[in-house]
C-alpha cells in the first residue's frame, strides 16, 4: 500500500508528479488545491471563500482542509493507497492527519520533498502562469506563497524527519518521476 505525501515549494512539480504516479500506481491523487479551485469555479460558498484566500497567496484554514481530507480518505478508492499533494501544509494539519490515519489503522506514510532553488521555482511559475491561467500565480501572489511556504510548511520537514526523503526536483519530468518511483520501491521493500 502506497500512502505518499508530496512536499515542496510552489512550482516544484508536486501536482505533475502526483498525477503521473497516481496513474502509474492506480491510486488516487488527492490535491487539495484542485479540490479548492474546482469549488471556486463552481461558485460554492466554500469555493468563493477559498478563492479569495488563495488569490492573496494565503492558506485555507485547517478546519476546512481537515474536513475535505477526512471525507476524501474515507472514499473506497483510497483503500489501496493515495498520494497527497498540498496537504498537510502545517504542523497542526500533519498531527491531525496522523490522528486520522491512526484511527484507520493504516501503515506509516512515505514523505517526499521535491527540492528546487528559488530561481528555478520562479522560472517554472512564470511559465505556468502563461499556460494554466491560474489566478494564484501572479508575481505578487507567488512571492507571498513562497513566504507562506517557508514560514508554515518548511517546518514539516522537521516534523517528518524520520519519514521524509529529499528528491532532487531539477531535470525533466521523467527524471524526477524516476527518482520518485525509486523512493517508493525502496519504501515498499522496507515495509
Amino acid at each position: 500500500m502506497i500512502r505518499l505525501i508530496l512536499l515542496g515549494p510552489p512550482g516544484a512539480g508536486k501536482g505533475t508528479q502526483a498525477a503521473r504516479l497516481a496513474t502509474e500506481l492506480g491510486i488516487p491523487h488527492i490535491s487539495t488545491g484542485v479540490i479548492l479551485r474546482d469549488a471556486a469555479r463552481a461558485g460554492t460558498e466554500l469555493g468563493r471563500k477559498a478563492k479569495e484566500i488563495m488569490d492573496c497567496g494565503h492558506l485555507v484554514g485547517d478546519d476546512v482542509m481537515l474536513g475535505i481530507i477526512r471525507e476524501r480518505l474515507a472514499e473506497d478508492d483510497c483503500g489501496r493507497g493515495f498520494i497527497l499533494d498540498g496537504f498537510p501544509r502545517t504542523i497542526p494539519q500533519a498531527e491531525a492527519l496522523d490522528g486520522l490515519l491512526d484511527e484507520a489503522e493504516t501503515p506509516p506514510l512515505a514523505v517526499a520533498n521535491l527540492e528546487l532553488d528559488e530561481d528555478e521555482l520562479r522560472q517554472r511559475i512564470a511559465g505556468r502562469r502563461g499556460e494554466d491561467q491560474r489566478s494564484d500565480d501572479s508575481e505578487e501572489t507567488m512571492l507571498n506563497r513562497f513566504h507562506v511556504y517557508q514560514k508554515q510548511t518548511e517546518p514539516l520537514l522537521d516534523y517528518y524527519r524520520d519519514r521524509v526523503s529529499a528528491i532532487d526536483g531539477r531535470g525533466t519530468v521523467d527524471t524526477v518521476f524516476e527518482r520518485l518511483t525509486s523512493l517508493l520501491a525502496s519504501t515498499e521493500e522496507r515495509a
